[in-house]
């Protein structure tokens, strides 16, 4: 074999490599914009299967668990209302005990700008705003956090399709949604939905470091029926954290919509008011 055509199959042999890398990169990159369509649309569905249902009024049990087991109770009342062109209204009130009675929570969440959130504290008798950059603590000392007591909304996230799957029997969607907030505490949570209802089941939520910090849980989701249309609630939810064994169970005792609320009734300015 000459000289020139053994420079003639080395080249030929080079084309050939380049084009496989070149197809496989482009194979990888079609694989990951189709997952994240894929995600998109499971997101997008979850949200349209729990539109219109207009207002509720809730009262519920929040019971706090240390990781030795020991509990401490605490009743509220929970109302919200759903925003046709942003994120919803919930205004917390705790009941009882004697030390947290009068406390009110104020949640705005919203779709493409930061959430806004207000709590008055009766034991200091003052309204406080929570920043941004603290949306990652507890709230009212429970593993849930502040960004944990907003709605759903899509644009709040990216999505990735990971897989299907089955949880408790049944057949899930599960997907990543990465937070698009700076100042989450989260740098994504991996969700499992059920794929007849679009109900999420399951939450596992990862701190800024990668590591697996809490999960959350879902159980006896009960349907309720708003102007022909069927919505689903969890009456059981348990929020674990997987660093300090700590836990939260919030349990729904009564549910009720259509109570008609309206925009003035998540006032900030009336929390100190608020029964």
């Amino acid at each position: 074999m000459n000289y020139v055509k053994k420079l003639s199959l080395l080249w030929l042999w080079a084309v050939m490599v380049c084009s496989a890398a070149v197809q496989a990169a482009d194979d990888t990159e079609q694989a990951s914009d189709d997952a994240a369509t894929k995600g998109l649309e499971i997101a997008k569905e979850r949200k349209a299967r729990d539109t219109g249902w207009d207002n509720s009024v809730a009262n519920m049990t929040m019971i706090l668990r240390n990781a030795q087991g020991q509990e401490a109770t605490r009743e509220m009342r929970v109302s919200s209302l759903e925003m046709q062109t942003d994120g919803d209204k919930a205004l917390t009130v705790f009941d009882s005990p004697r030390d947290v009675a009068g406390t009110a929570f104020l949640s705005f969440s919203h779709a493409m700008e930061p959430d806004e959130q207000w709590i008055y504290l009766p034991a200091i008798k003052r309204v406080k705003r929570i920043a941004s950059r603290n949306k990652s603590g507890p709230f009212m000392s429970s593993e849930f956090a502040f960004e944990d007591m907003t709605s759903f909304e899509v644009e709040k996230f990216t999505y990735e399709f990971l897989r299907e799957d089955k949880y408790n029997g049944e057949k899930v969607f599960v997907i990543e949604q990465t937070p698009q907030d700076e100042f989450s505490g989260y740098s994504k949570q991996i969700v499992w939905i059920d794929q007849e209802h679009y109900r999420v089941r399951k939450v596992e939520f990862f701190d800024r470091k990668g590591a697996a910090v809490k999960t959350l849980e879902f159980e006896d989701y009960q349907a309720h029926k708003v102007n022909g249309k069927e919505f689903w609630r969890p009456y059981r939810s348990y929020m674990y954290n997987l660093q300090t064994g700590k836990s939260t169970e919030l349990s729904t005792n009564s549910l009720e919509f259509g109570q008609g609320l309206d925009e003035s009734d998540f006032d900030k300015n009336s929390l100190r008011r608020a029964r």
